[in-house]
């Protein structure tokens, strides 16, 4: 009987341990093209469309109190009308507590992105028409269970995806005059894990979705290049950085098939370095129903993908990050940059999300700004500009070793006399606001 016992036992223990409980979201909701006027069909309850191709719902006190240590986020994008590979997300929204609604241009929101996926190309009359999304997401609990923060806001849960349907509207039978693109479905499913340690108490959304290149939307004039001032108003430990992005471009030579090394660096100190993709999209073929994408009629090999793709229609996009063991008190920068983006044609983007969870941080959201400035030229032969929405209160510039060579008050540096080398300056903006940059001197 013993002999028996025991191991029913350690089943029941294992079985309670990990009794699960599924949040639902959104079921097969129905998104329309991202370029037309909003449609006015009817939305599910407690459901709100902000655009045709995004929607959000408040997760109620019943299902946060629900969340345990281990979050799973399940996303299905089902076939409608569009057969190209679109580009989508998962979104949580903080909304000032009691708000009934809010838009997208609502200044009072905060949001940062969870997980990205890049749709296949489907036809909807060819099986699989459903495509499934895997992300382990356990940080999320610390948001979820946070009380100063659900006091503060109401947590929403966004779903997107840009769809088009104009060219289904004549390649895919049964989508003429159609403007439904997508359906999506989105489930968290949740269980408490005692060997888990929760290790953060607060958030810092930093960028959401945030579009970068190096022709029309970039903080230095000619490079790929974004900073992030933010600041932190005590020391906190272990703050992890969590980034997400995807460059975009289709046209000949687009960034999206040209694989280039991605670095960020913290107040001037190099804290990450990838290159998107490399990875064989074979596994995703079955998803790719519509005979319009990358994927010919024969299987290519591993060397072959890796050999340009950054990513895969019908993958999810990973999530990156980085810690910082101790983060000042003070203001700081973030740096994100992709140094040999070329953007073929001035076509292309990266799509740049960015947010923060650290251990002893008090919950800011509000003290986060893209500081729109340029430093060029760079490298230069005599002089270097700074322009900056903000007036340039003094730099500093310094030697590789440290030594401080001079201090400027103006925006405007002459390294004429200077020998040929690499200079840092050190930068600060009224208000407060300051970084640090490398300069070339030829």
């Amino acid at each position: 009987m013993k002999k028996i016992l025991l191991p029913f036992m350690l089943f029941a223990a294992c079985f309670k341990m990990q009794a699960q409980t599924t949040i639902n979201v959104f079921s097969q909701i129905v998104f329309y093209d991202g370029y037309a006027a909003n449609v006015s069909n009817a939305v599910p309850a407690n459901t709100i469309r902000l655009a045709n191709y995004r929607y959000a719902k408040k997760l109620s006190d019943a299902e946060l109190n629900s969340f345990q240590n281990k979050i799973q986020m399940n996303v299905n994008i089902g076939a409608l009308c569009d057969n190209y590979d679109r580009i989508g997300g998962v979104h949580i929204a903080l909304v000032p507590k009691n708000q009934a609604t809010y838009t997208l241009s609502d200044t009072g929101v905060k949001r940062f992105e969870i997980g990205r996926y890049i749709t296949p190309f489907m036809n909807k009359n060819i099986s699989p028409t459903t495509v499934p999304y895997t992300y382990e997401v356990d940080n999320l609990y610390a948001v979820f269970s946070n009380v100063t923060l659900r006091n503060t806001y109401d947590i929403y849960v966004e779903l997107d995806v840009f769809g088009v349907p104009y060219a289904a509207n004549t390649q895919v039978v049964g989508c003429s005059g159609r403007n439904d693109v997508f359906e999506g479905t989105l489930d968290f499913v949740t269980y408490n894990d005692p060997s888990v340690t929760t290790l953060y108490n607060n958030l810092l959304p930093l960028l959401d979705s945030n579009e970068l290149n190096n022709y029309n939307n970039t903080d230095q004039a000619g490079q790929t290049v974004r900073l992030v001032n933010f600041n932190v108003s005590q020391s906190t430990n272990n703050a992890k950085f969590f980034i997400i992005s995807t460059p975009h471009g289709a046209n000949t030579n687009g960034e999206e098939y040209v694989r280039r090394e991605n670095q960020v660096s913290l107040d001037n100190a190099q804290v990450l370095t990838f290159t998107p993709g490399g990875k064989s999209c074979e596994p995703y073929r079955m998803y790719n129903t519509q005979g319009n994408g990358i994927y010919g009629t024969t299987v290519k090999t591993t060397a072959w993908w890796t050999a340009w793709n950054n990513w895969c229609p019908g993958d999810s996009v990973p999530i990156r990050s980085f810690t910082s063991t101790t983060l000042t008190a003070g203001n700081h920068v973030l740096k994100y940059e992709v140094p040999t983006a070329v953007f073929y044609g001035q076509d292309g983007r990266v799509v740049l999300s960015i947010y923060m969870q650290s251990n002893n941080q008090l919950l800011s959201v509000n003290d986060v700004s893209t500081i729109d400035v340029s430093i060029y030229p760079n490298p230069t032969t005599d002089f270097v500009n700074i322009r900056s929405d903000k007036k340039v209160k003094n730099i500093l510039v310094y030697s590789l070793d440290g030594r401080k060579l001079s201090e400027v008050k103006d925006s405007r540096v002459d390294l004429t006399q200077y020998p040929t080398g690499t200079y840092l300056l050190d930068i600060t903006l009224e208000g407060g606001t300051q970084f640090k940059h490398k300069i070339i001197k030829k």
